[in-house]
């Protein structure tokens, strides 16, 4: 599950240059948070594997 978010996060981030070039701001702001959001996540997800690990 993991390597599926962060590929949704290396995604996120491959758009960012496109709209920094627009001038858009906006978007690309609300695309950091969103690609900053989504590595957290997944750091979230494999340290909740790990402790799962652990505990069996």
């Amino acid at each position: 599950m993991a390597d599926h978010v962060e590929r949704y996060q290396q995604e996120v981030g491959e758009l960012v240059p496109d709209y920094q070039l627009r001038g858009r701001d906006d978007i690309v702001t609300a695309l950091v948070e969103a690609e900053r959001a989504l590595r957290n996540a997944t750091r979230s997800i494999r340290r909740s594997a790990k402790l799962t690990t652990e505990a069996h």
